[in-house]
Protein backbone atom coordinates (compact mmCIF):
# COMPACT_ATOMS: atom_id res chain seq x y z
CA UNK A 1 0.00 0.00 0.00
CA UNK A 2 1.44 3.51 -0.83
CA UNK A 3 2.39 5.78 2.23
CA UNK A 4 3.40 9.33 2.14
CA UNK A 5 6.51 9.07 4.68
CA UNK A 6 8.14 11.87 5.79
CA UNK A 7 4.43 13.42 5.40
CA UNK A 8 3.22 15.52 8.00
CA UNK A 9 0.02 14.62 9.73
CA UNK A 10 -2.55 17.01 9.43
CA UNK A 11 -4.83 18.36 11.86
CA UNK A 12 -7.56 17.35 12.21
CA UNK A 13 -10.14 20.22 12.50
CA UNK A 14 -13.30 20.39 11.01
CA UNK A 15 -16.66 22.22 10.38
CA UNK A 16 -19.53 20.11 10.33
CA UNK A 17 -20.93 21.60 6.74
CA UNK A 18 -17.69 21.22 5.29
CA UNK A 19 -17.76 17.70 6.91
CA UNK A 20 -20.69 16.77 4.80
CA UNK A 21 -19.68 18.54 1.62
CA UNK A 22 -16.09 16.10 2.12
CA UNK A 23 -17.96 13.11 2.78
CA UNK A 24 -20.15 13.67 -1.00
CA UNK A 25 -17.31 14.59 -2.68
CA UNK A 26 -13.89 13.88 -0.80
CA UNK A 27 -14.49 10.28 -1.11
CA UNK A 28 -14.96 9.42 -4.69
CA UNK A 29 -12.67 11.39 -5.86
CA UNK A 30 -10.07 9.68 -3.01
CA UNK A 31 -11.38 6.15 -5.14
CA UNK A 32 -10.58 7.94 -7.88
CA UNK A 33 -7.49 8.59 -6.72
CA UNK A 34 -6.84 5.43 -5.66
CA UNK A 35 -7.72 3.77 -8.70
CA UNK A 36 -5.61 5.41 -10.72
CA UNK A 37 -2.65 5.01 -8.11
CA UNK A 38 -2.76 1.10 -8.07
CA UNK A 39 -3.52 1.04 -12.29
CA UNK A 40 -0.18 3.15 -12.08
CA UNK A 41 1.34 0.68 -9.59
CA UNK A 42 0.37 -2.14 -11.85
CA UNK A 43 -1.05 -3.77 -8.87
CA UNK A 44 -4.21 -4.29 -10.24
CA UNK A 45 -6.40 -3.75 -13.53
CA UNK A 46 -8.94 -2.00 -11.70
CA UNK A 47 -9.85 -1.51 -7.96
CA UNK A 48 -13.24 -2.43 -7.12
CA UNK A 49 -15.25 -4.10 -4.28
CA UNK A 50 -13.22 -7.17 -4.84
CA UNK A 51 -9.97 -6.41 -4.96
CA UNK A 52 -10.60 -3.00 -2.53
CA UNK A 53 -11.02 -5.73 0.18
CA UNK A 54 -7.47 -6.07 0.60
CA UNK A 55 -7.14 -3.02 2.64
CA UNK A 56 -7.94 -3.24 6.09
CA UNK A 57 -10.07 -0.29 7.34
CA UNK A 58 -7.51 1.57 9.35
CA UNK A 59 -5.35 1.39 5.62
CA UNK A 60 -8.26 2.84 4.10
CA UNK A 61 -8.50 5.99 6.28
CA UNK A 62 -4.66 6.32 5.94
CA UNK A 63 -5.09 6.40 2.46
CA UNK A 64 -7.97 8.27 2.38
CA UNK A 65 -6.07 10.87 4.73
CA UNK A 66 -3.18 11.05 2.82
CA UNK A 67 -4.97 11.64 -0.67
CA UNK A 68 -7.84 13.64 0.53
CA UNK A 69 -8.93 14.35 3.54
CA UNK A 70 -6.05 15.86 5.36
CA UNK A 71 -5.79 18.91 2.77
CA UNK A 72 -9.88 19.59 2.88
CA UNK A 73 -9.59 19.31 6.83
CA UNK A 74 -7.09 21.97 6.61
CA UNK A 75 -9.56 23.95 4.32
CA UNK A 76 -12.46 23.41 6.84
CA UNK A 77 -10.75 24.63 9.39
CA UNK A 78 -9.49 27.85 7.75
CA UNK A 79 -13.15 28.54 6.09
CA UNK A 80 -14.69 27.48 9.76
CA UNK A 81 -12.59 30.31 11.21
CA UNK A 82 -13.52 33.07 8.71
CA UNK A 83 -17.37 32.21 9.00
CA UNK A 84 -17.40 32.08 12.66
CA UNK A 85 -15.72 35.71 12.49
CA UNK A 86 -17.64 37.02 10.00
CA UNK A 87 -14.96 37.52 7.29
CA UNK A 88 -13.34 39.98 9.65
CA UNK A 89 -10.88 42.15 8.49
CA UNK A 90 -9.34 42.14 11.70
CA UNK A 91 -5.30 43.19 11.90
CA UNK A 92 -5.45 41.37 14.83
CA UNK A 93 -5.21 37.31 13.14
CA UNK A 94 -3.67 35.54 16.06
CA UNK A 95 -6.76 36.50 18.00
CA UNK A 96 -9.00 35.72 15.34
CA UNK A 97 -7.99 32.26 14.69
CA UNK A 98 -7.51 31.56 18.92
CA UNK A 99 -11.50 33.27 19.03
CA UNK A 100 -12.24 31.21 16.64
CA UNK A 101 -11.08 27.90 17.72
CA UNK A 102 -12.55 28.48 20.86
CA UNK A 103 -15.63 29.16 19.74
CA UNK A 104 -15.63 25.88 17.34
CA UNK A 105 -14.58 23.68 20.56
CA UNK A 106 -17.32 25.19 22.32
CA UNK A 107 -19.99 24.28 19.66
CA UNK A 108 -18.72 20.97 18.65
CA UNK A 109 -18.56 19.58 22.73
CA UNK A 110 -22.13 21.19 23.26
CA UNK A 111 -23.57 19.71 20.28
CA UNK A 112 -22.34 16.45 20.52
CA UNK A 113 -24.27 16.30 24.50
CA UNK A 114 -27.56 17.10 23.33
CA UNK A 115 -29.90 15.10 21.10
CA UNK A 116 -32.93 16.67 19.57
CA UNK A 117 -36.63 15.48 20.30
CA UNK A 118 -39.79 16.11 18.15
CA UNK A 119 -41.13 19.11 20.80
CA UNK A 120 -37.75 20.85 20.05
CA UNK A 121 -37.99 20.41 16.36
CA UNK A 122 -41.30 21.76 15.99
CA UNK A 123 -40.36 24.93 18.24
CA UNK A 124 -37.48 25.42 15.30
CA UNK A 125 -34.72 23.56 16.45
CA UNK A 126 -32.80 21.50 13.36
CA UNK A 127 -33.68 18.20 13.96
CA UNK A 128 -29.35 17.50 13.77
CA UNK A 129 -28.64 20.40 15.72
CA UNK A 130 -26.89 22.34 13.37
CA UNK A 131 -27.07 26.12 14.17
CA UNK A 132 -27.98 27.78 11.32
CA UNK A 133 -28.40 30.82 12.42
CA UNK A 134 -24.69 31.60 13.72
CA UNK A 135 -23.49 30.59 10.83
CA UNK A 136 -22.99 32.26 7.34
CA UNK A 137 -25.13 30.24 4.98
CA UNK A 138 -28.71 29.31 5.33
CA UNK A 139 -29.70 25.63 4.99
CA UNK A 140 -31.48 26.39 1.71
CA UNK A 141 -28.13 28.15 0.50
CA UNK A 142 -26.55 25.22 1.36
CA UNK A 143 -28.85 22.90 0.12
CA UNK A 144 -28.58 24.15 -3.00
CA UNK A 145 -24.71 23.79 -3.28
CA UNK A 146 -25.36 20.35 -2.28
CA UNK A 147 -27.26 19.53 -4.88
CA UNK A 148 -25.11 21.48 -7.42
CA UNK A 149 -21.88 20.11 -6.52
CA UNK A 150 -22.94 16.23 -5.10
CA UNK A 151 -20.85 13.97 -7.57
CA UNK A 152 -22.76 10.51 -8.21
CA UNK A 153 -20.55 7.64 -8.18
CA UNK A 154 -21.25 5.77 -11.50
CA UNK A 155 -19.63 2.66 -13.32
CA UNK A 156 -21.11 3.38 -16.42
CA UNK A 157 -20.89 7.60 -17.52
CA UNK A 158 -23.45 9.84 -17.76
CA UNK A 159 -26.24 6.96 -16.80
CA UNK A 160 -27.58 9.28 -14.15
CA UNK A 161 -28.42 12.11 -16.68
CA UNK A 162 -29.56 9.66 -19.57
CA UNK A 163 -31.79 7.95 -16.94
CA UNK A 164 -33.87 11.46 -16.81
CA UNK A 165 -35.92 10.69 -19.90
CA UNK A 166 -38.02 7.85 -18.80
CA UNK A 167 -38.52 9.02 -14.91
CA UNK A 168 -42.33 9.97 -13.73
CA UNK A 169 -42.80 13.16 -12.47
CA UNK A 170 -44.61 12.84 -8.49
CA UNK A 171 -46.25 14.86 -6.50
CA UNK A 172 -43.84 16.17 -3.09
CA UNK A 173 -45.62 16.30 0.01
CA UNK A 174 -47.26 13.66 1.53
CA UNK A 175 -47.06 13.35 5.28
CA UNK A 176 -46.72 9.77 6.55
CA UNK A 177 -44.13 9.64 8.85
CA UNK A 178 -43.11 12.57 11.01
CA UNK A 179 -39.88 13.32 13.08
CA UNK A 180 -39.60 11.55 16.50
CA UNK A 181 -36.04 11.91 17.97
CA UNK A 182 -32.61 12.39 16.35
CA UNK A 183 -29.73 10.46 19.01
CA UNK A 184 -26.16 10.93 18.45
CA UNK A 185 -25.40 8.51 21.38
CA UNK A 186 -25.26 5.54 18.56
CA UNK A 187 -23.02 6.38 15.58
CA UNK A 188 -23.68 4.70 12.42
CA UNK A 189 -20.49 3.97 10.14
CA UNK A 190 -19.93 2.33 6.78
CA UNK A 191 -16.98 0.59 5.50
CA UNK A 192 -17.53 0.29 1.92
CA UNK A 193 -19.24 3.27 0.03
CA UNK A 194 -21.62 0.97 -2.15
CA UNK A 195 -22.75 -1.03 0.51
CA UNK A 196 -25.60 0.48 2.96
CA UNK A 197 -27.76 -1.62 4.76
CA UNK A 198 -26.10 -1.35 7.95
CA UNK A 199 -29.37 -0.28 9.99
CA UNK A 200 -32.18 -2.74 11.01
CA UNK A 201 -35.36 -2.45 13.40
CA UNK A 202 -36.53 -5.52 15.16
CA UNK A 203 -39.26 -3.54 16.66
CA UNK A 204 -40.66 0.04 16.84
CA UNK A 205 -38.73 0.16 19.91
CA UNK A 206 -35.21 -1.76 19.10
CA UNK A 207 -32.53 -0.95 15.95
CA UNK A 208 -29.27 -2.13 15.51
CA UNK A 209 -26.91 -1.21 13.41
CA UNK A 210 -22.94 -1.24 12.96
CA UNK A 211 -20.68 1.38 14.71
CA UNK A 212 -16.82 0.92 13.70
CA UNK A 213 -16.02 -2.87 14.57
CA UNK A 214 -18.97 -3.51 16.70
CA UNK A 215 -22.89 -4.10 16.55
CA UNK A 216 -25.19 -1.68 18.90
CA UNK A 217 -28.67 -2.08 20.18
CA UNK A 218 -30.41 0.99 20.59
CA UNK A 219 -33.47 1.08 22.58
CA UNK A 220 -35.97 3.65 21.60
CA UNK A 221 -37.31 2.86 25.04
CA UNK A 222 -34.63 3.77 27.54
CA UNK A 223 -32.34 5.97 24.74
CA UNK A 224 -30.03 3.06 25.88
CA UNK A 225 -27.19 1.37 23.70
CA UNK A 226 -25.51 -1.45 23.85
CA UNK A 227 -22.60 -3.77 22.06
CA UNK A 228 -24.14 -7.07 21.10
CA UNK A 229 -20.71 -8.02 19.16
CA UNK A 230 -17.36 -6.87 18.40
CA UNK A 231 -15.01 -8.20 15.60
CA UNK A 232 -12.40 -5.72 16.15
CA UNK A 233 -10.64 -8.70 17.80
CA UNK A 234 -10.37 -12.64 17.46
CA UNK A 235 -14.62 -14.03 16.76
CA UNK A 236 -15.16 -17.75 16.62
CA UNK A 237 -18.29 -19.81 17.17
CA UNK A 238 -18.80 -21.53 21.07
CA UNK A 239 -20.95 -24.26 19.31
CA UNK A 240 -20.30 -26.91 16.55
CA UNK A 241 -21.76 -27.48 13.25
CA UNK A 242 -20.04 -29.43 10.53
CA UNK A 243 -18.79 -26.84 8.22
CA UNK A 244 -18.32 -24.26 10.91
CA UNK A 245 -14.88 -22.40 10.87
CA UNK A 246 -14.34 -23.14 14.25
CA UNK A 247 -10.75 -21.54 14.50
CA UNK A 248 -13.29 -18.20 13.63
CA UNK A 249 -11.92 -14.67 12.13
CA UNK A 250 -10.14 -11.68 13.31
CA UNK A 251 -10.26 -8.05 12.82
CA UNK A 252 -13.63 -8.80 10.87
CA UNK A 253 -14.36 -5.96 8.08
CA UNK A 254 -17.86 -5.77 7.95
CA UNK A 255 -19.54 -5.06 4.65
CA UNK A 256 -23.19 -5.84 5.28
CA UNK A 257 -25.32 -6.95 7.55
CA UNK A 258 -28.96 -8.46 8.43
CA UNK A 259 -31.14 -8.74 11.65
CA UNK A 260 -34.67 -10.01 12.02
CA UNK A 261 -36.38 -11.77 15.13
CA UNK A 262 -33.93 -13.18 17.06
CA UNK A 263 -30.85 -14.00 14.14
CA UNK A 264 -28.30 -11.11 13.54
CA UNK A 265 -25.80 -12.08 10.44
CA UNK A 266 -22.76 -10.49 9.24
CA UNK A 267 -21.37 -10.04 6.62
CA UNK A 268 -17.74 -9.54 6.33
CA UNK A 269 -15.25 -7.97 3.01
CA UNK A 270 -13.23 -11.41 2.94
CA UNK A 271 -16.49 -13.58 2.26
CA UNK A 272 -17.16 -13.90 6.18
CA UNK A 273 -20.27 -14.59 7.58
CA UNK A 274 -21.00 -14.40 11.20
CA UNK A 275 -24.00 -15.36 12.74
CA UNK A 276 -25.52 -14.62 16.49
CA UNK A 277 -28.79 -15.27 18.13
CA UNK A 278 -29.75 -12.96 20.10
CA UNK A 279 -31.08 -14.41 22.87
CA UNK A 280 -28.00 -16.62 22.98
CA UNK A 281 -24.49 -16.25 24.47
CA UNK A 282 -21.52 -15.82 21.69
CA UNK A 283 -21.56 -16.66 18.17
CA UNK A 284 -23.34 -19.78 16.85
CA UNK A 285 -22.14 -20.07 13.36
CA UNK A 286 -19.19 -18.76 11.17
CA UNK A 287 -18.34 -19.51 7.71
CA UNK A 288 -16.36 -18.39 4.74
CA UNK A 289 -18.57 -18.35 1.67
CA UNK A 290 -15.06 -18.19 -0.75
CA UNK A 291 -11.68 -17.95 -0.85
CA UNK A 292 -11.85 -16.22 -4.21
CA UNK A 293 -10.35 -12.96 -4.26
CA UNK A 294 -13.91 -11.52 -5.28
CA UNK A 295 -15.12 -12.58 -1.88
CA UNK A 296 -17.13 -9.73 -0.53
CA UNK A 297 -20.36 -10.33 0.70
CA UNK A 298 -22.30 -7.65 -0.67
CA UNK A 299 -25.92 -8.33 1.32
CA UNK A 300 -27.79 -10.80 3.78
CA UNK A 301 -31.41 -11.44 3.48
CA UNK A 302 -33.05 -13.48 6.32
CA UNK A 303 -36.04 -14.90 5.98
CA UNK A 304 -38.38 -17.78 7.25
CA UNK A 305 -38.75 -20.97 4.79
CA UNK A 306 -42.35 -22.41 3.98
CA UNK A 307 -41.85 -24.90 5.65
CA UNK A 308 -41.20 -22.84 8.97
CA UNK A 309 -37.20 -23.17 9.44
CA UNK A 310 -34.90 -19.44 9.20
CA UNK A 311 -33.15 -19.15 6.36
CA UNK A 312 -30.33 -16.44 5.27
CA UNK A 313 -29.47 -15.71 1.78
CA UNK A 314 -25.79 -14.25 0.42
CA UNK A 315 -25.22 -12.19 -2.39
CA UNK A 316 -21.10 -12.27 -2.66
CA UNK A 317 -18.80 -10.72 -5.38
CA UNK A 318 -17.67 -13.68 -6.67
CA UNK A 319 -20.77 -13.81 -8.37
CA UNK A 320 -22.41 -16.54 -6.42
CA UNK A 321 -25.79 -16.52 -4.33
CA UNK A 322 -26.10 -18.70 -1.35
CA UNK A 323 -29.05 -20.14 0.72
CA UNK A 324 -28.39 -20.85 4.43
CA UNK A 325 -30.59 -23.33 6.15
CA UNK A 326 -29.86 -21.71 10.19
CA UNK A 327 -32.24 -25.11 11.46
CA UNK A 328 -29.18 -27.33 10.59
CA UNK A 329 -26.19 -24.94 9.95
CA UNK A 330 -25.72 -25.38 6.69
CA UNK A 331 -25.39 -24.33 3.20
CA UNK A 332 -28.45 -25.99 0.72
CA UNK A 333 -28.26 -23.71 -2.03
CA UNK A 334 -25.83 -22.29 -4.63
CA UNK A 335 -26.85 -20.48 -7.43
CA UNK A 336 -24.33 -19.07 -9.71
CA UNK A 337 -24.28 -16.34 -12.34
CA UNK A 338 -22.50 -14.16 -14.92
CA UNK A 339 -21.27 -11.14 -13.11
CA UNK A 340 -20.87 -10.45 -8.96
CA UNK A 341 -24.18 -9.91 -7.28
CA UNK A 342 -24.98 -6.88 -5.01
CA UNK A 343 -28.53 -7.81 -3.77
CA UNK A 344 -30.90 -10.75 -3.80
CA UNK A 345 -34.63 -10.31 -2.54
CA UNK A 346 -37.04 -13.47 -2.10
CA UNK A 347 -40.76 -13.15 -2.77
CA UNK A 348 -43.47 -13.19 0.18
CA UNK A 349 -44.51 -16.78 -1.31
CA UNK A 350 -40.62 -18.00 -1.58
CA UNK A 351 -41.05 -19.10 -5.23
CA UNK A 352 -38.84 -16.02 -7.05
CA UNK A 353 -35.79 -13.98 -6.33
CA UNK A 354 -34.99 -10.79 -7.92
CA UNK A 355 -31.30 -11.07 -8.58
CA UNK A 356 -29.42 -7.24 -9.12
CA UNK A 357 -25.57 -6.55 -9.41
CA UNK A 358 -22.41 -5.71 -11.79
CA UNK A 359 -25.20 -5.45 -14.82
CA UNK A 360 -27.03 -3.10 -15.60
CA UNK A 361 -29.92 -6.17 -16.31
CA UNK A 362 -31.22 -7.77 -13.35
CA UNK A 363 -32.73 -11.21 -13.01
CA UNK A 364 -35.93 -12.34 -11.55
CA UNK A 365 -35.21 -16.53 -10.90
CA UNK A 366 -36.72 -19.83 -9.77
CA UNK A 367 -36.04 -19.65 -6.15
CA UNK A 368 -35.77 -23.63 -6.13
CA UNK A 369 -33.50 -23.87 -9.28
CA UNK A 370 -31.81 -20.58 -9.67
CA UNK A 371 -32.90 -20.81 -13.26
CA UNK A 372 -33.29 -17.42 -15.22
CA UNK A 373 -37.31 -16.49 -15.65
CA UNK A 374 -37.00 -13.03 -17.22
CA UNK A 375 -34.61 -10.30 -17.30
CA UNK A 376 -35.27 -7.42 -16.56
CA UNK A 377 -34.34 -4.07 -18.72
CA UNK A 378 -34.03 -0.33 -18.27
CA UNK A 379 -31.71 0.58 -15.49
CA UNK A 380 -28.41 1.86 -17.19
CA UNK A 381 -25.76 1.17 -14.49
CA UNK A 382 -25.14 -1.42 -11.48
CA UNK A 383 -27.68 -2.21 -9.33
CA UNK A 384 -27.09 -2.11 -5.51
CA UNK A 385 -30.78 -2.65 -4.06
CA UNK A 386 -34.21 -4.70 -4.17
CA UNK A 387 -36.92 -5.66 -2.24
CA UNK A 388 -40.74 -7.03 -2.79
CA UNK A 389 -43.48 -5.68 -2.05
CA UNK A 390 -45.46 -7.76 0.62
CA UNK A 391 -48.42 -8.26 -2.17
CA UNK A 392 -46.10 -10.69 -3.49
CA UNK A 393 -46.79 -8.74 -7.67
CA UNK A 394 -44.28 -6.01 -7.38
CA UNK A 395 -40.99 -5.55 -6.42
CA UNK A 396 -38.46 -2.83 -7.14
CA UNK A 397 -34.57 -2.19 -7.87
CA UNK A 398 -32.31 0.72 -7.41
CA UNK A 399 -29.62 1.86 -9.46
CA UNK A 400 -26.39 3.93 -9.49
CA UNK A 401 -28.59 5.62 -12.65
CA UNK A 402 -30.33 7.64 -9.34
CA UNK A 403 -33.90 5.70 -10.51
CA UNK A 404 -35.80 2.85 -8.74
CA UNK A 405 -38.21 1.03 -10.90
CA UNK A 406 -40.72 -0.83 -9.74
CA UNK A 407 -41.96 -3.84 -11.27
CA UNK A 408 -44.82 -6.47 -11.67
CA UNK A 409 -44.12 -9.97 -12.43
CA UNK A 410 -47.44 -10.08 -14.12
CA UNK A 411 -45.88 -8.06 -17.13
CA UNK A 412 -42.01 -7.91 -17.26
CA UNK A 413 -41.63 -6.18 -20.73
CA UNK A 414 -40.54 -3.39 -18.88
CA UNK A 415 -41.00 -1.40 -15.58
CA UNK A 416 -44.26 -0.21 -14.41
CA UNK A 417 -42.99 3.04 -12.99
CA UNK A 418 -39.50 4.88 -13.09
CA UNK A 419 -38.91 6.89 -9.53
CA UNK A 420 -36.08 9.24 -9.40
CA UNK A 421 -33.66 10.93 -6.40
CA UNK A 422 -31.71 14.09 -5.86
CA UNK A 423 -28.39 13.45 -5.40
CA UNK A 424 -27.14 10.04 -6.39
CA UNK A 425 -27.95 5.98 -6.60
CA UNK A 426 -30.48 4.74 -4.64
CA UNK A 427 -28.56 2.63 -2.23
CA UNK A 428 -31.60 0.54 -0.58
CA UNK A 429 -34.93 0.25 -0.43
CA UNK A 430 -37.76 -0.76 1.80
CA UNK A 431 -41.31 -1.63 1.79
CA UNK A 432 -43.68 -1.55 4.64
CA UNK A 433 -45.01 -5.05 6.14
CA UNK A 434 -48.50 -3.66 4.85
CA UNK A 435 -47.29 -2.81 1.42
CA UNK A 436 -48.75 0.73 1.88
CA UNK A 437 -45.07 2.62 1.79
CA UNK A 438 -42.36 2.26 -0.29
CA UNK A 439 -38.82 4.02 1.33
CA UNK A 440 -35.85 4.08 -1.07
CA UNK A 441 -32.80 6.07 -0.04
CA UNK A 442 -29.69 8.10 -1.83
CA UNK A 443 -26.42 7.47 -0.53
CA UNK A 444 -26.62 11.12 1.18
CA UNK A 445 -29.25 13.43 2.85
CA UNK A 446 -32.81 12.08 1.24
CA UNK A 447 -34.97 9.61 1.88
CA UNK A 448 -37.94 9.30 -0.03
CA UNK A 449 -40.94 7.30 1.44
CA UNK A 450 -44.24 6.43 -1.38
CA UNK A 451 -47.63 6.25 -1.27
CA UNK A 452 -47.50 2.61 -2.86
CA UNK A 453 -51.57 3.12 -3.13
CA UNK A 454 -51.31 6.06 -5.08
CA UNK A 455 -49.43 4.45 -7.23
CA UNK A 456 -46.26 6.06 -6.84
CA UNK A 457 -47.45 9.32 -7.36
CA UNK A 458 -47.20 10.43 -4.02
CA UNK A 459 -44.33 11.02 -1.49
CA UNK A 460 -42.92 12.93 1.78
CA UNK A 461 -38.51 13.83 1.19
CA UNK A 462 -36.77 13.48 4.48
CA UNK A 463 -34.20 15.97 3.99
CA UNK A 464 -31.09 15.98 6.30
CA UNK A 465 -27.11 16.52 5.55
CA UNK A 466 -24.66 13.18 5.83
CA UNK A 467 -24.09 10.17 3.96
CA UNK A 468 -27.16 7.33 4.55
CA UNK A 469 -25.73 4.01 6.59
CA UNK A 470 -28.83 2.27 6.33
CA UNK A 471 -32.66 2.72 6.77
CA UNK A 472 -35.39 -0.01 8.30
CA UNK A 473 -38.86 0.15 8.75
CA UNK A 474 -40.06 -1.46 11.98
CA UNK A 475 -41.86 -4.71 11.22
CA UNK A 476 -45.33 -3.34 12.63
CA UNK A 477 -44.66 -0.46 10.26
CA UNK A 478 -44.87 2.09 13.22
CA UNK A 479 -41.20 3.38 12.94
CA UNK A 480 -38.78 4.07 10.59
CA UNK A 481 -34.98 4.55 11.37
CA UNK A 482 -32.38 5.94 9.36
CA UNK A 483 -28.41 5.78 9.88
CA UNK A 484 -26.79 9.07 9.38
CA UNK A 485 -22.94 8.75 8.93
CA UNK A 486 -20.68 12.04 9.59
CA UNK A 487 -17.50 12.57 12.23
CA UNK A 488 -19.30 15.69 13.71
CA UNK A 489 -23.17 15.23 12.91
CA UNK A 490 -23.23 11.04 13.44
CA UNK A 491 -26.45 9.72 14.62
CA UNK A 492 -29.74 7.65 14.37
CA UNK A 493 -32.82 9.23 12.98
CA UNK A 494 -36.07 7.88 14.11
CA UNK A 495 -39.52 8.91 12.22
CA UNK A 496 -42.80 7.42 13.97
CA UNK A 497 -45.82 6.88 11.46
CA UNK A 498 -48.78 9.01 11.44
CA UNK A 499 -51.67 7.51 11.80
CA UNK A 500 -55.52 9.55 10.34
CA UNK A 501 -57.47 8.94 13.48
CA UNK A 502 -60.84 10.76 12.12
CA UNK A 503 -63.21 7.97 13.43
CA UNK A 504 -62.10 10.26 16.85
CA UNK A 505 -64.20 13.43 15.28
CA UNK A 506 -67.08 11.89 15.02
CA UNK A 507 -67.31 11.19 18.75
CA UNK A 508 -66.90 15.17 19.38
Amino acid sequence: MPTAEGKKKKKVVGWALDDLQRLSMGYHRWYKKLTALVISSGRHKLLNKSNMSRYRGDDVDEMAEDYEMGDAEDDMDEDFQGRVMGDSDSDDEEYGQSHAKRKLSYFIQHNKIFDTSSAQARKGRDIQGIPWNSLSITREKYRQTRLEQYKNYENIPNSGEASEKDCKPTEKGGMYYEFRLNTRSVKSTILHFQLRNLVWATSKHDVYLMSHYSVLHWSALTCDKYEVMNVSGHVAPNEKHPGSVLEGFSQTQVSTLAVKDKLLVAGGFQGELICKYLDREGISYCCRTTYDDNAITNAVEIYDNPSGAVHFMASNNDCGVRDFDMEKFQLCKHFRFQWPVNHTSLSPDGKLLVIVGDNPEGLLVDARTGKTIHELRGHLDYSFASAWNPDGRTFATGNQDKTCRVWDVRNLSKSVDVLRGNLGAIRSIRFTSDGQFMAMAEPADFVHIFDVRSGYNRRQELDFFGEISGMSFSPDTEALYVGVWDRTYGSLLQYSRLRNYSYLDSLL
